[in-house]
Order: structure tokens, then sequence, then C-alpha cells
């Protein structure tokens, strides 16, 4: 199991410098990837070259690219280029974030999902292939028919025969999608225990393509406080969880707080979103209980955390992303070089 550590989005409290030094220390610690993410602040592409460009064996990660916000020929661009410029170690995470942001942000409708990451998907891998760029699809078509437009091919050539290309999804059918043309899975809210379900989702897919999960990447994101005070471990993690169970999404479409709900916190996650969007987000976060923080997280002592590393490997995670939940760069560090320390104890 490798270590990838998430940056998460940008400028939320630390300078600058203060991330390249979090993620330089954590390429000299054996960290195998850095991940960046969007919404509607930073992008993510941006920051990746910022980083490529100062460091030299850490591999850089989009999660994700929001696919309304990017044409699928833009995303292959985007990717080929941050490949070049790393030389050769982009990972594409792409996503099709959520019916708030891509409607009231992006101004794309949140509609045919399922169709429209196939696609998408298609058209990105036709494009770094290096063919010319002619599809017709349901949701994507290019050229446009009756106009001027005509068939091109990417002019540059990544440095990867093959980028990998990473599907962020939590629903079922998401998740299967992923096994069939993804090459690894970016989940979030993941516990290794329920990793076996989800396995199963992954496996519809992947026998949907007549092809075997061996290679695929399985690449959850798990929030990180190693403390011996257990309660105040548990008590960073609140506000996260509550955001993404109570708030991540409208009432009737909200992936995570039905992920939650299968994991057999029904009521729970029922008063979690009722507070959260009464906005009573404190109440909502003090409602969650320490067992599903357990679940999710990796909080509280040492040996604890250990225990839990071990639970993901031997769930077959490949990549396990660290998201220290500190908030200066020395503690931010400290939290790296924990996770590493108990991560090599357990390998």
């Amino acid at each position: 199991m490798q270590l990838g550590v998430h940056i998460g989005y940008w400028g939320l409290g630390l300078t600058s410098e203060d991330q390249l030094a979090i993620v330089q220390e954590a390429e000299r610690l054996g960290y195998d990837s850095v991940w960046a993410a969007e919404a509607y602040g930073s992008d993510a592409a941006t920051i990746l070259a910022w980083v490529a460009g100062q460091t030299s064996k850490i591999r850089i990660g989009s999660s994700i690219f929001q696919m309304p916000g990017r044409s699928a020929t833009m995303t292959a661009m985007t990717a080929a280029t941050l490949d070049q410029l790393s030389g050769g170690r982009m990972l594409l995470g792409i996503g099709s974030s959520g019916p708030q942001v891509s409607e009231g942000w992006h101004g794309v409708r949140f509609g045919k999902q399922l169709q429209r990451t196939r696609e998408y998907i298609d058209v990105v891998r036709l494009a770094l292939s290096r063919e010319r760029v002619e599809y017709h699809g349901e949701t994507i078509e290019l050229p446009l028919p009756d106009g001027p437009g005509k068939a091109l091919k990417l002019t540059i050539a990544p440095v990867q025969e093959k980028i990998p290309i990473y599907l962020a999804a939590i629903g079922p059918k998401n998740t299967a999608l992923a096994g069939e043309i993804a090459d690894g899975w970016l989940p979030t809210l993941v516990s290794p225990e329920h990793l076996p379900s989800l396995r199963e989702q992954l496996e519809e897919g992947a026998a949907r393509a007549g092809r075997s999960l061996d290679g695929f990447d399985i690449a959850p994101n798990a929030n990180v406080f190693i403390s011996d005070d257990a309660e105040k471990a548990r008590d960073l993690m609140r506000p996260f969880i509550a955001l993404y169970v109570g708030g991540m999404g409208s009432r009737d479409k909200n992936f995570y707080n039905q992920l939650v709900r299968r994991y057999g916190f029904e009521d729970e996650a029922q008063r979690i979103q009722d507070l959260y969007l009464e906005g009573r987000k404190d109440e909502a976060a003090a409602a969650i209980p320490d067992e599903l923080i357990d679940l999710v997280s990796l909080c509280g002592p040492a040996d604890r955390v250990r225990d839990r590393l071990r639970a993901f490997r031997a769930a077959g995670v490949g990549t396990l992303g660290i998201t220290p939940m500190a908030w200066t760069r020395d503690d931010r560090i400290e939290q790296l070089r924990l996770v590493a320390q108990l991560a090599e104890e357990t390998a």
C-alpha cells in the first residue's frame, strides 16, 4: 500500500511556502503521490504544475478535475501538459462534482451523469492517444455537426504511454462504472470493513468490460490526526464529516449521506443532515457517533491508527491518501511523519 498526501483546497490558512514545504517533506518521507482538489476557489491544475516544478519524484494527482468545469479535450490537454512538465508523473482524477456546483458555478446541467462520465473518459482517452477526435455520443458530439468544426488531434504527447485515469465515485452505479472504465477509484469516507461490499460494485463493472481488477488502484482519502487524546482527535474530524454527510448536496441528493446510511447509521445520518441544513452546524458535528468517526478516519493513539492502517492494507487499498487535520505547517508535517512511520511498521 502506497501513501499519498492530499493538500486539498488551496489558500485555506496556509501560505504557498507552507504547502510546498509539506509536499517536499512528504516526498522525502517516501509518499508516492500528492493530490490537489478544486471546488469553487483554487483550481487543481495550476497547483499541480507549481508542485511539479519543485519536486522530482512524487507523483501529482488531480482529486479531482471537475468534469463540468472543463471539456473532455481540455482535460486531455491539461493532463498531457502536466505529464510533460512533471516528467511523466501525472495521475488524472476526474469526477462530476455535485449538482449545486455544476449548475450553480459552472452552469452545466447535472443530468445523465453515468452516460456523460462514460463518454467524457472515452474522449479523454481518445485525445491522449493522439488520434483525431471524432466522437458521436449522447452527451458529447465532436466535431459539432453542420458547422466549421473539424476533427483535430492533440499536438503534444504525454510522457507516459498511458496516463492513469481515476474516477471519483461513491454511489453504487458510479462505483461500478469506475470498475468498468477507469484505472483507479477515488472514494471518500471509506471504511475498510465495508470495502469488500464496495469492491463487489467495482467487480460488477469490471465484469461488464470483460476485465479483471488486477492493477486497478483503490485510492481512498482518510483524514488523520494521531494523538493520545482520542476525544480531541475525533473532534477534529467532526466538521469535515458533518459537511459531507450533512451538507454536501441537497437533502434528496447527498451521496455521502446515503453511503453512511449503508454503513448502518441511518438514523444518525438523518439527524446530521437535518441539523446541518437547518444551519445548526455545530450541533450536526456533535451528533456524529464516535463509532462512525473511528470507522472512516485515522484518529487517536498510534496503536489504534497502526491497526487501521493494517485494515486498509488488508482490504485491498493500493494508495491511501492522507489528509492531516492540522492547521500549521509543522503540525501537518509531524502527522505525515507519524503516518509514514506507522505504515512502515505494518508493511
